[in-house]
Parts: C-alpha cells; sequence; structure tokens
C-alpha cells in the first residue's frame, strides 16, 4: 500500500463536498498533467491511502484523509467536447488521461496548515510543498504520513510572544 496527497481548490471541490456525496466517494477527473497521469497509471492502487490537501485556500493545508476506492481507469472527460478537459487528440482505444474513485474516510480533527508543515523539520521532503511543486498528486512517504495524523490530532502551537 502507498500514500499519496491530493489536491483541490475548495471553490473547485471540497472535501466537505467529497464527505457530503453518497458512499463519500466521486471520481478524480480532469487531471491533465503526464507525471501525475503516470502516477495514477502505475502505482496508484486501490486500498491505498491519500491525504486530501485543499489549496488556493485560506488556510491551504492537509483537511481530511481518502482511500483510493477503484484504480486509474480511462477518464471519460477527456471525450466530452463539452468539458473543460477535453482533449481531441485522446482515442478511445488508447486514452491518454485517466481517472480513479476517491473515498472520504476522515476528517482531520484540525486542518494541517502548509505553514505548520513547512515549519516542521520531519516534512521537508514532503513534496507537494517543495518549492516550484504543482502538481496535484504526490507520493507520501510512511513517515510524512505519520507526522501530518500526530501534528493534525494535537492542538496548533500559539505563535511564541516577544518579551
Amino acid at each position: 500500500m502507498k500514500r499519496w496527497l491530493f489536491k483541490s481548490e475548495p471553490s473547485a471541490f471540497s472535501f466537505d463536498d467529497l464527505w457530503a456525496l453518497k458512499g463519500r466517494k466521486t471520481r478524480w477527473d480532469g487531471l491533465r498533467n503526464y507525471q501525475v497521469r503516470n502516477f495514477l497509471r502505475d502505482e496508484v492502487r486501490a486500498g491505498d491511502e491519500v491525504l486530501f490537501y485543499h489549496s488556493s485556500a485560506d488556510p491551504t493545508g492537509v483537511v481530511g484523509l481518502c482511500r483510493i476506492a477503484r484504480e486509474a481507469y480511462a477518464d471519460p472527460t477527456q471525450f466530452d467536447a463539452e468539458h473543460a478537459g477535453y482533449d481531441p487528440k485522446s482515442e478511445r482505444a488508447d486514452p491518454r488521461w485517466l481517472a480513479v474513485d476517491l473515498q472520504a474516510t476522515r476528517r482531520l480533527e484540525r486542518a494541517m496548515t502548509l505553514a505548520e508543515i513547512k515549519a516542521n523539520l520531519r516534512l521537508k521532503g514532503l513534496r507537494a510543498v517543495q518549492p516550484g511543486s504543482r502538481l496535484s498528486v504526490t507520493p507520501v512517504t510512511d513517515e510524512e504520513w505519520a507526522e501530518v495524523l500526530r501534528l493534525a490530532a494535537a492542538p496548533p502551537k500559539s505563535p511564541r510572544k516577544r518579551s
């Protein structure tokens, strides 16, 4: 089993949106990056665990946990001329883009903010927060996973007051 971080802008689709769906499950589609496509095709498997991350939000950060409910399959939006993700060069016999099904499993006790993640030395290697990282799906190590969950279960640290 592997672990992943999936990013979504809450204005487009939030963890609350996922939580409200029947079975707390959705098709995760519309991804148009070859590296992400390769992760979905070659590495993401049913049962893998996912940190759900709100990007372009206030605050940004990890807000919930999910699992992969269905492995990669052809993303139907690539064939839909009315969809923003339409790709006229993709062929049904050899689809270019993939989707997975994602199921919410748990709300975090509190959001694990980007600021907290960046301030934690144990999370310095988390690919999703590296400078220049724009991928919406990135792998997470077991150690990073455990640290995010540990921090999310603890109350946030108050900034120290200077005397």
